[in-house]
């Protein structure tokens, strides 16, 4: 008995993938063991295998064991020893998993997926983006990345990562290489607005310097930023107080336009945003949205240019980025004509 106690001790200091591969080989020795005692009762290995393992699992079926002294024997030790061994790497994947959720929960697991979005920063805003991306596309993946010191968040497909958001350690743990997308809400835990846009600021160039491919996003609190964020290259940005003082500007002026603008910003109301292929029949930006019109949804942008309607006869370059508004279902009609 002494003796399998320190053999248990010194079993439980093993690595767990050693651990693992001497459970495995232990069964199959045993196997061959109980098969080479008893060729009449077993018949074949595998029916040796079947017994080893029901007998180290407590399950006992009865349906073959050992009819010999030293068969006995043998049965015997395997359940002195073969059942607690089986018991500690049953417990060590019980501690393994909890440990797994422990550190998921903690955001101090790599993300190992690919072509999905960012979130830096985590706050109200940052959740309602949350919500319009999983609900905007079922597939995509989320990693948010924030130095809280717990996921703020529990839900299906994504994936939190606690850290630095500027450290290229963090970033690295997140997947920004493989990452579609990257967003940046400014830190409102940080008063000066001048220092949150410094912060934000050096998130998007530690962004840009490790994967300047993919697409990023920040939000800024002050105007007067704007030409340092350019410099970065950043690809996009919001000034999100001036946002929201132009939105309730509209709606004094233009009772109604917020809702339109609302539907805009959220694919679960109403009309969206959408980017369609060129195709070779349209020479012209007035092919374009005769063509798109037929199929029920209007070309509103050639990337960044909205002025489209004022040169419907010009021909169409070829890098167009062509974007309409429509509801879902025509845009994946008009995607799967393409």
């Amino acid at each position: 008995m002494v003796l399998l106690l320190r053999v248990t001790q010194k079993l439980l200091k093993l690595n767990n993938r050693f651990l693992a591969l001497f459970t495995a080989l232990f069964v199959l020795v045993s196997s061959t063991i109980m098969y080479a005692l008893e060729p009449e009762t077993f018949t074949t290995w595998f029916n040796a295998l079947w017994y080893v393992m029901t007998t180290m699992a407590t399950v006992g079926y009865g349906d073959y064991f050992p009819t010999t002294v030293p068969g006995k024997l043998y049965a015997m030790f395997l359940y002195l020893f073969g059942i607690g061994l089986l018991s500690l790497v049953i417990g060590k994947l019980l501690e393994f998993f909890g440990t797994l959720k422990k550190r998921k929960e903690a955001g101090t697991l790599k993300f190992h997926g690919n072509g999905h979005v960012l979130i830096i920063g985590w706050s109200r805003k940052a959740q309602a983006a949350l919500d319009e991306l999983l609900h905007a596309e079922p597939d995509l993946e989320v990693v948010v990345v924030d130095d809280l010191e717990r996921t703020p968040v529990d839900r299906e497909r994504v994936h939190f990562v606690s850290g630095d958001p500027a450290a290229e350690e963090t970033l690295e743990t997140a997947g920004l290489a493989r990452a579609r997308a990257a967003i940046v809400f400014s830190d409102r835990s940080i008063d000066n607005p001048a220092l949150a846009d410094g912060k934000a600021l050096l998130v998007a160039s530690s962004i840009e310097r490790l994967a300047p491919h993919i697409h990023t996003t920040v939000e800024i609190v002050l105007e007067q930023h704007i030409q340092n964020f350019r410099h970065v290259q950043v690809n996009e940005f919001i000034l999100s107080d001036e946002a929201v003082s132009r939105l309730a500007v509209r709606s004094a002026l233009h009772a109604g336009s917020v809702s339109l603008l609302t539907q805009l910003l959220s694919r679960r109301i109403g009309e969206d945003v959408f980017e369609v292929a060129s195709r070779a029949e349209w020479r012209t930006y007035g092919d374009a949205f005769q063509g798109l019109l037929r199929l029920g949804a209007t070309l509103i942008a050639d990337g960044s240019d909205m002025t489209i309607n004022r040169k419907l006869d010009e021909p169409l370059p070829r890098d167009a980025r062509l974007f309409i508004i429509c509801d879902k279902p025509t845009y994946e009609r008009i995607r799967g004509q393409a």
